[in-house]
């Protein structure tokens, strides 16, 4: 299997990012074809969980989240997701406030952003849950 494995990387590659295939299809990895196979649930689901932890672990690297109950928490989470790390730390106003715990001053400033416009209901849902530290359900 090893060798199999080494020969496909030597003849398909082996890409980070998608890129398009010499059939003209949109592929990622060691020649996954994203337009005809796409993705099992189970890939997706790892591929989520793996996205959650890194955003996680960015959100605790870069902002004091010690007021934040796990609802408010998520709302940063979610929006790096959405945003990138360095996206949601643009939002600097919205971060001093949830650092002191001023959660009507929080979501009121998610709203000062091109972000807000762009995205709609899920700024509503999530400056919601700022506010109120209950989870909204999507």
């Amino acid at each position: 299997m090893e060798k199999l494995k080494q020969q496909l990387i030597g003849h398909e590659g082996y890409e980070h990012k998608v890129y398009v295939c010499p059939g003209g299809y949109q592929s990622i990895g060691v020649g996954r074809n994203l337009e005809q196979r796409g993705l099992t649930d189970d890939e997706i689901n790892y591929l989520l969980n793996n996205d959650i932890a890194y955003f996680t672990a960015q959100v605790e690297k870069h902002i004091d989240t010690s007021k934040c109950n796990p609802a408010r928490k998520a709302v940063l989470i979610n929006m790096a997701f959405n945003l990138g790390i360095h996206g949601l730390l643009a939002f600097k106003k919205t971060l001093a406030a949830v650092e002191q715990g001023n959660w009507d001053k929080a979501a009121i400033e998610m709203f000062d952003s091109r972000w807000a416009v762009q995205v709609g209901e899920r700024a509503d849902q999530l400056a919601e849950q700022m506010k109120t530290g209950e989870w909204y359900d999507a």
